[in-house]
């Protein structure tokens, strides 16, 4: 009898390890986006989100909560019920914001379990046509020749666009003025107006400005030219060899979340990545998916954690 019981009480401990998983989801699940409506964040937030509610058959909603660079946005995750049920989809400001703030209201290694990589994408160098500037070439030049007094916008400090536009500071030998932004629409708009000289957009939400001519693309920020944009020259190829810097958005949850919750969101999002609808959005937007496991990603983002430090460090990017 005493062995039933134990053999009772070993079958009831697998299927309480096993549970989570297997019945996930049974409830609507929240996408936390730390950037603003419009941005490429939130583009390929609303782009998975869309086909895991159609596989889930549960609704999958996205909330903005833009501000501090991602760090807003971060802390309403990490402090989240670890049950799969309160997601984050971040810019490569998850990898950033550690080295930039002096102090977080949580710890970004031990808050936080990284579950996939939704995509990367090259931001693209835009200023507006009325600036007069055509090329990269120019803008170093113009930049050199009024030092502080030309400007650049970014979704935010420490965000995507903004390490991007450091590292080109920094490459050029430039002395330029750092707008941030609550997030890109905002420096978009801007830059359109002629507030700002320019902003190293992600690709999907500058192209349709760029297209009706509403603004000049000088340059695109990997090693290799953007299929979207096949004019467009690299920055490498624009006069800063070995310039390559790419923009990715990764799916987080919060710490403790369980293993098997982890894996099946993570193989969802796989099979959401190669579904034709989600190939073809990302085409659209000029991004392209990153197949990884969530080990692979984990080591993927510490690594990013470490190389951006030395930008920013060099950058001398500091938020008390």
């Amino acid at each position: 009898m005493r062995f039933r019981h134990i053999l009772v009480f070993m079958a009831a401990a697998l299927w309480a390890s096993l549970a989570p998983g297997q019945g996930y989801p049974n409830k609507p699940v929240k996408v936390i986006v730390p950037f603003t409506a419009g941005s490429a964040t939130d583009i390929l937030a609303r782009t998975y989100g869309q086909k895991l509610s159609e596989m889930w058959q549960q609704p999958v909603v996205v909330e903005n909560h833009p501000g501090a660079g991602g760090t807003i946005g971060e802390g309403l995750v990490a402090r989240a019920a670890p049950d799969g049920y309160t997601l984050l989809v971040n810019s490569a400001a998850q990898a950033y914001n550690p080295s930039i703030y002096a102090s977080l209201p949580f710890d970004t290694g031990r808050d936080f379990v990284d579950v996939a990589a939704l995509g990367g994408q090259p931001n693209v160098l835009v200023v507006a046509p009325s600036s007069g500037i055509k090329t990269v070439a120019e803008l170093i030049a113009r930049a050199k020749e009024n030092p502080g007094a030309l400007n650049f916008g970014s979704a935010g400090q420490g965000s995507g666009t903004h390490i991007n536009a450091e590292k080109f500071k920094l490459a050029a030998g430039i002395d330029v003025v750092h707008i941030p932004y609550k997030g890109t629409p905002e420096a978009l708009n801007d830059t359109i107006a002629g507030r700002v000289t320019f902003f190293f957009s992600p690709i999907s939400a500058a192209l349709p400005f760029v297209r009706e001519g509403k603004l000049t693309a000088l340059a695109v920020s990997t090693a290799k030219r953007a299929s979207t944009l096949p004019n467009v020259p690299t920055v490498a190829e624009a006069g800063l060899a070995g310039f390559d810097y790419s923009l990715w958005v990764g799916l987080f949850a919060p710490g403790g979340t369980p293993g098997d919750v982890v894996d099946k969101i993570a193989r969802d999002v796989r099979t959401a990545a190669d579904s034709a609808e989600v190939r073809e959005r990302l085409t659209t937007l000029g991004a392209e998916p990153m197949p990884m496991s969530p080990a692979q990603f984990r080591q993927f983002v510490d690594t990013e954690i470490t190389e951006s430090g030395k930008v920013i460090k060099a950058a001398g990017i500091k938020v008390q």
